[in-house]
């Protein structure tokens, strides 16, 4: 399972509330992943490989498939890029607690 840091930044906090309401229907409570879309907790998305920006744009633009097979990621629309930020924060304290920097 995904390890939570024992407590998360005031930005990172926002972003749980955001990811939780857009993003954990298909990548997991703690971006643990589900059958519907990958883990973000993963080294995959580590930032050397998967920069912030990457990050924006899949949410704005979508994204095609390309690491996994659960086909591609539409555009989430109601996001604007500073609650993107917040929701990228959340991930990365996350990632970094599980060890992925």
């Amino acid at each position: 399972g995904v390890r939570v840091p024992p407590t998360f930044s005031e930005t990172a906090t926002r972003g749980a509330v955001a990811f939780n309401a857009t993003c954990a229907a298909c990548h997991g409570i703690n971006g643990a992943g589900t059958d519907a879309g990958p883990p973000l907790v993963h080294r995959i998305y580590e930032p050397s490989h998967h920069s912030n920006y990457a990050f924006q744009i899949a949410v704005a633009s979508g994204v095609r498939a390309h690491h996994w097979r659960f086909g591609d990621m539409p555009p989430q629309r109601g996001l604007t890029q500073a609650e993107v930020a917040d929701i990228i924060a959340y991930v990365r304290e996350l990632q970094r607690e599980n060890g992925i920097e």
